[in-house]
């Protein structure tokens, strides 16, 4: 049974990026008047996040299990348990559920993908004859591919590949590891017109938003750094907005909070959260509320932005 808890709108108040004032005023990503709510926190490890057809919110609770969040009657129920470690979760243009099941005990170390008649399948379960490490977080692109993070955070089962990277699963499930410069994958989104995929590099060799462009086939070159984070806690989950915003879970402490990046990684805004973020989503009917994975918890909040999805269309 999910709980709300509106938070003192004080905490939602405009947090200004250090060179904001150099900066042209701009409209807040908040809504005029909109607080943050928590709608649900009895959680272990809340991350994941993506919006079903019928407006509920299926989220990960690291403990092994994927909860579903319903706005129309405030309950959170079990989707599915166990999960097989489940971390980020994404609908592809199709409607099917695709699934980072991550290391640990009872991980799935695959990517897997459950069609709409219920049916659950792997998708892919590693590269060149060795499993994943740990599958982090997923993006899909318009052609219904998928692409996946594989670092290793937790989890003592014996290591098959010795790098932690990116890869493109095809539609028939082929697996190609992406040449991009990153050391611990963590978080990835493509922006809206499919020309750039944003992977969140997290770890201790560095912790920044970097870009990679999209050529033939899906294969990603060309990556660059948007945004360095230096020693803070940088980019765990994140998605993107209509218009190209990058909107990141990030920070820790009272440096916790949803981070609004232009398409060119300038920090344009911080939504701050009582909890270190975990993973962001977009969600209602005009696609403006801003669902927050953080903590044990799922926090809410109406923006002035709107989400950008595959699926479902018209949303």
């Amino acid at each position: 049974m999910s709980t709300t808890l509106i938070i003192a709108s004080a905490l939602v108040a405009f947090q200004a990026p250090p060179d904001a004032a150099r900066s042209q005023p701009r409209e807040s990503v908040i809504a005029p008047g909109a607080k943050l709510e928590k709608v649900f926190g009895d959680g272990e490890f809340t991350e994941g996040g993506a919006m079903d057809a019928d407006g509920s919110i299926l989220f990960s609770d690291i403990g092994n299990r994927i909860l579903r969040y319903d706005p129309r009657t405030g309950k959170t129920t079990v989707f599915r348990e166990p999960s097989g470690r489940a971390n980020g979760l994404i609908f592809d243009p199709q409607g099917r559920l695709i699934v980072a099941e991550g290391a640990n005990v009872g991980g799935g170390r695959r990517v897997s993908i459950t069609e709409r008649d219920g049916t659950i399948r792997t998708l892919s379960q590693g590269f060149a004859g060795g499993r994943f490490n740990s599958p982090n977080d997923v993006a899909v692109d318009s052609d219904g591919q998928v692409y996946v993070s594989d670092p290793r955070y937790v989890g003592r089962e014996p290591r098959e590949l010795e790098f932690e990277g990116v890869f493109l699963i095809s539609l028939e499930g082929f697996t190609t590891r992406m040449a991009v410069d990153v050391s611990k994958p963590n978080g990835l989104a493509i922006s809206p017109d499919g020309k750039f995929v944003y992977i969140s590099d997290n770890g201790p060799m560095r912790r920044a938003l970097i870009a990679a462009r999209v050529g033939d086939r899906g294969k990603l070159h060309d990556s660059k750094v948007l945004y360095d984070f230096g020693q803070a806690r940088g980019i765990d989950g994140m998605t993107v907005t209509t218009d190209g915003r990058i909107v990141a879970a990030a920070g820790a402490g009272n440096k916790a909070g949803a981070y609004v990046f232009s398409p060119q990684g300038q920090l344009l805004e911080i939504i701050p959260t009582p909890e270190d973020p975990a993973n962001v989503e977009f969600a209602g009917e005009d696609g403006k509320t801003l669902y927050i994975c953080a903590g044990r918890s799922l926090y809410r909040i109406k923006t002035t932005m709107t989400g950008f999805r595959q699926w479902p269309r018209g949303h």
